[in-house]
């Protein structure tokens, strides 16, 4: 892919403090969503609910962050990307308190909405900034070390999660952001550079921006009622035409108006899009495995969640270690190679991690994961450094909105899916009822779920491959 000249990065002595309130802000987000998996388990008990609800901790957040994505990066390339991560980064850092002090599971799930609400200008915004402050020829080693930040947060997320409910209980995980999000808001109001937006030259598609967000959450609405109800429900099955509908829609609407929330002239660029594509797909067996683990670690190996913690980080770790190099790599050698030996790294693990059982020690463990964690770092590193050079200044907000969306739609549909596919085979195994709750299967059901769900997940990342290589040939051959 093309890089596209951006203009010149902020004075050196401000880009690395921008760097700093952008990653803590980062940060902050990726250790709650990781915070957020561990103590699932935990919260089934304490707020007497089941697997299939608790579930809506995750999911009403992802909903919220799928279905304002793109119009969220929008707004940033109109009236300035600054402004709208600092109003996100207060709203994530007053919902993170509330979180904390809900009452009952339906509370935390409404509070958990809105800390989605945050999240999506942190999330679809971050990036573009990052890439305005620094040069291009720093693009990959920037969004390395962003990537190291999130492999951070994911790592600091269940091991400091599992310290801290063991302390002090589940609600502490959520108010560990409050100091973060006020020392960061300090940060970004000081040394981050103010962007300038379009402003009076661009007008929002407003109705774009509703027909995008009735498509989305109808498609996460429809992939978790599959789910609990089964894909063949009446319900399932409106909700997701529906959203096929409301896609068909969004995009001839698009096609016509004079400034569209989504300019579509950027997929003429077919490597970019398949970027986004893999991006969907590794995404996609992120969410279920973060998800599944924790209950594989805690029902079937009677792990503590201060054990559980460290196990997930270790993955993590690897990945936040090994992100920086891919980055500079990336820079030096170009993204694509680089991201398929990380996805085939990422196979690799899924496989050895289908070989988990009953008797799987920690130190069998730390082996099976390593490969996935080193992968997973060289992966996504060098395939945003793609996805945000791939297009013009102009254009940052919206590519870093898609790039989130990447990370979103995966989740959104990952979690349910792989989830279900997890549910299904255990239940089946154990010839239980399929809407029976799944904690009801053995310990021989559920291990037998666990290790048919990493073998889709193999199949998942090696599409992934394909989708890589064929990009990767086709740039060999326009650069010939």
């Amino acid at each position: 892919m093309r890089s596209t000249t951006h203009s010149s990065a902020s004075p050196p002595q401000n880009k690395w403090l921008a760097m700093l309130g952008i990653g803590m802000g980062v940060l902050m987000f990726t250790i709650d969503t990781s915070a957020v998996n561990i103590v699932l388990p935990t919260l089934v008990q304490t707020l007497q609910t089941t697997f299939a609800t608790i579930q809506w901790v995750v999911l009403s957040y992802l909903l919220v962050i799928t279905a304002l994505v793109l119009g969220a990066a929008r707004l940033g390339d109109i009236f300035g990307k600054k402004r709208l991560y600092l109003g996100g980064l207060v709203v994530f850092t007053i919902s993170s308190m509330l979180c904390g002090l809900a009452p009952g599971v339906y509370s935390l799930i409404a509070f958990r909405g809105l800390q989605g609400l945050g999240a999506v200008f942190i999330s679809a915004l971050g990036a573009a900034i990052i890439t305005e402050v620094f040069p291009d020829s720093e693009r990959g080693r920037a969004l390395g070390i962003i990537g190291a930040v999130v492999s951070l947060g994911v790592a600091l997320g269940p091991t400091v999660g599992g310290l801290l409910i063991q302390i002090a209980g589940w609600r502490t995980i959520f108010w560990i952001n409050v100091p973060i999000g006020i020392v960061a808001t300090f940060i970004i109001i000081r040394f981050v550079p103010a962007s300038r937006g379009s402003g009076a030259k661009q007008r929002f598609d407003a109705l774009g921006a509703l027909i995008m967000t009735v498509t989305l959450t109808c498609f996460a609405l429809g992939m978790t009622d599959g789910q609990n109800q089964g894909f063949s429900s009446g319900t399932t099955i409106t909700l997701l035409t529906t959203a096929a509908i409301g896609l068909a829609c969004f995009l001839a609407l698009e096609a016509r108006i004079k400034q569209p929330m989504l300019d579509l002239r950027i997929f003429r660029n077919l490597q970019f899009s398949l970027s986004l594509l893999t991006g969907v797909l590794v995404f996609i067996v992120i969410a279920g495995i973060i998800f599944i683990l924790p209950f594989f670690l805690e029902w079937v190996l009677q792990y503590s969640t201060q054990q559980v913690g460290l196990l997930l980080a270790v993955s993590p770790i690897l990945g936040g270690i090994i992100a920086p190099i891919s980055g500079s790599l990336s820079d030096r050698f170009g993204p694509r190679i680089i991201s398929l030996i990380g996805l085939v790294l990422m196979v690799i693990g899924c496989l050895l991690a289908s070989t988990f059982d009953a008797q799987l020690t920690e130190l069998g463990y730390i082996v099976r994961v390593a490969p996935f964690g080193l992968g997973l770092g060289m992966f996504q590193s060098p395939n945003n450094s793609a996805i945000m050079g791939g297009v013009s200044r102009e254009k940052l907000g919206i590519a870093s909105g898609l790039l989130s969306l990447t990370r979103t739609l995966g989740q959104t549909a990952g979690l349910p899916l792989l989830g279900a596919v997890f549910a299904s085979l255990s239940l089946s195994n154990a010839n239980l009822a399929q809407h029976t709750d799944v904690k009801a299967a053995p310990i021989e059901a559920l291990v037998y779920g666990l290790q048919g769900t990493f073998h889709i997940a193999a199949l998942i990342l090696c599409v992934a491959v394909l989708v890589t290589g064929v990009v990767w040939r086709m740039e060999r051959r326009s650069g010939n």
